[in-house]
């Protein structure tokens, strides 16, 4: 009697599964939110980030191709950001940007450095509160919302580890703790999702400016922001 062994099948990792249904459902990354044509946005620097994750991790070249597509699908020859207002001083313009890194390293494409020069000169001249939080918009003034933490200060954390700007790192972490300081309410141990300085919004409180409401999403962006900004902190920096 012969015997006979099958060989068990590879087992996929749900993140794979996630990522290829991903780039199924999109061929094209611009396409990610069902986008009829390319644009700058900050979903799209999220899932684009995640596939340059998930080839770092199994080394399979196809999810980093995937990504690239978007990268220049909007940086032009030039390394201008198309779709993107500068003027708009929207903050949410940053996220994007934390996918130019990986493709810098990997070309030394000057577009990529060009395009990261452009985030980082916005957050430059980004309008502030006057304590020194990143207004979350121009159009949002005097506000601070837990997201824009996630939007930006990993991006500053990481070009000032990657280009030797070590202000910048105290910058994200000066970013994380004045919204803490604003937003967190003791009796729940809570984040309220928005804070806004002026008291002017409807939705703020007239004793602590914050918004009514705890919104999970944003909590999820804050605590993610810290885990990420902490990749880029040496053990010295104070706040850490």
């Amino acid at each position: 009697m012969a015997c006979t062994t099958t060989q068990k099948p590879k087992t996929e990792k749900w993140s794979e599964r996630m990522v290829r249904s991903e780039m199924k459902r999109f061929p094209e990354p611009w396409m990610i939110e069902k986008a009829s044509k390319p644009r700058w946005g900050y979903t799209h620097g999220l899932v684009v980030k995640s596939m340059l994750e998930e080839w770092k991790h199994t080394g399979d070249s196809t999810y980093y191709d995937y990504a690239k597509i978007y990268a220049d699908s909007l940086i032009d020859n030039d390394g201008h950001i198309r779709t993107m207002k500068y003027l708009s001083f929207n903050i949410d313009n940053v996220n994007a940007g934390k996918i130019l890194f990986d493709f810098y390293a990997q070309t030394g494409d000057e577009r990529y450095k060009i395009a990261m020069d452009t985030l980082r000169k916005q957050m430059r001249e980004q309008p502030r509160t006057s304590e020194g939080g990143f207004w979350h918009k121009l159009r949002y003034p005097h506000q601070m919302w837990l997201d824009g933490i996630f939007m930006a200060s990993p991006y500053l954390a990481q070009y000032g580890a990657t280009f030797g700007e070590p202000t910048l790192q105290d910058e994200a972490v000066k970013q994380i703790l004045l919204i803490a300081r604003k937003t967190y309410d003791p009796a729940t141990g809570l984040y309220y999702h928005g804070w806004d300085e002026s008291r002017e919004q409807k939705w703020a409180s007239r004793e602590t400016g914050c918004s009514p409401n705890f919104w999970s999403r944003s909590i999820g962006w804050y605590g993610a922001a810290i885990v990420d900004v902490l990749d880029y902190l040496p053990q010295e920096t104070e706040g850490r």
